[in-house]
């Protein structure tokens, strides 16, 4: 298994992972137009920074965001992390998280912001990482 930046280029060997994650276990409805378009507007960014997970063969998984600047200190934006449904459940996302922490500080993160659905399966996996609810910080949202 190797970790690598990952490119623009990448964008077409996940997206395969991502529709199938976010579809059949998320129950979301992304195409590949939409799910590329939404990593794409990830990887213009300024300051972003994504991984890709992948062994002999295929593409694990990724993680994409970006830098953040506040006054006194840049933070780490989590936007996606996603692990192929036949290798989830053995440690390789934690694995990738690791690395993606590991990395990031290296380059002058502070620390690793990121938005969660808020269910068991998500709540345990980033208590385990050490990731906690921020209780100065309320999502708000409009609907329209």
């Amino acid at each position: 298994m190797t970790i690598r930046e990952m490119k623009l280029e990448d964008i077409e060997l996940i997206l395969p992972m991502y529709l199938s994650y976010y579809n059949e276990q998320e129950g979301g409805c992304w195409t590949a137009e939409t799910a590329g378009k939404r990593i794409r507007q990830v990887l213009h960014m300024d300051d972003s920074y994504a991984l890709l997970m992948e062994d002999d063969i295929d593409v694990i998984g990724f993680a994409v965001g970006y830098f953040k600047q506040y006054d006194d200190i840049v933070g780490y934006t989590l936007e996606e992390i996603v692990i192929a449904r036949e290798h989830q459940n053995k440690g390789l996302g934690s694995s990738l998280l690791g690395e993606l922490e590991r990395r990031v500080r290296e380059k002058g993160a502070a620390c690793v912001e990121l938005q969660a659905v808020n269910d068991e399966m998500h709540e345990r996996y980033y208590g385990k990482a050490g990731y906690h609810n921020a209780k100065n910080f309320v999502m708000k949202v409009k609907w329209f």
